[in-house]
């Protein structure tokens, strides 16, 4: 006890803590930018791939997707419309009987004139981590463009590519239009990178895993 008391009286004990710490604190978070870095673009570079997965970021009051969503659905319409995606898979919540993301989301695509047989609907897409193991393991996806904020856009890539996808990241810039929740956006990611690290190495079953669903197949040989 004398020796640890001793150690934290030491000036450059304490001033060694202060710069450790925060390095370690960033460190999965620096992991996460710098290894998913070559497979994020912006909508006007990104390259075809034959699904596009839109995770989900709630909903208002009405069940209508709230902004940060509509963007992110925004996207997969222009991927769709101009041939960089074949199928959309949204994914979201629906635990209980009165909110329905994946639902929402698909009404908002059919709004913008995605085929509905072009859309596909995973209702178990209760996190990140989720979404990309049950495109994987459900749902057959092999290779798609993750499609999410910029902020959460390094930890979807980086577990969608460690549950098998190969994957691009296509962005949503949204700071112009909702600036506090992108500031606290990426405020949040950097604890939810070691989540998002621990994820990536052990690849925990989802919640609801469950039997193939041909979902996706039939959305690719659909015609458009």
């Amino acid at each position: 006890m004398k020796t640890l008391r001793g150690l934290w009286s030491n000036p450059w004990a304490w001033l060694v803590a202060c710069v450790l710490a925060p390095v370690a604190a960033l460190a999965p978070y620096t992991w996460l930018n710098l290894s998913t870095a070559e497979h994020r673009t912006g909508l006007d570079s990104a390259e075809p791939r034959p699904v596009a997965i839109v995770l989900g970021a709630g909903l208002r009051d009405d069940g209508t997707p709230t902004t940060l969503l509509q963007r992110r659905l925004d996207i997969a319409a222009e991927l769709y419309h101009s041939e960089r995606v074949d199928a959309v898979l949204v994914s979201g919540d629906n635990s209980v009987d009165h909110y329905n993301e994946p639902d929402s989301m698909r009404e908002y695509l059919a709004d913008l004139g995605v085929p509905r047989t072009k859309i596909v609907a995973d209702y178990a897409g209760f996190s990140t981590w989720e979404t990309c193991a049950r495109a994987r393991r459900v749902f057959g996806v092999e290779a798609a463009t993750v499609i999410t904020q910029n902020f959460h856009l390094p930890r979807a890539v980086a577990l969608c590519t460690s549950a098998g996808i190969d994957s691009q990241g296509v962005g949503d810039p949204s700071y112009h239009v909702r600036g506090v929740a992108t500031v606290y956006g990426y405020v949040r990611e950097v604890p939810a990178a070691f989540l998002g690290l621990t994820e990536a190495l052990t690849r925990p079953d989802p919640e609801f895993l469950g039997p193939r669903e041909p979902g996706v197949r039939e959305a690719l040989a659909a015609p458009r």
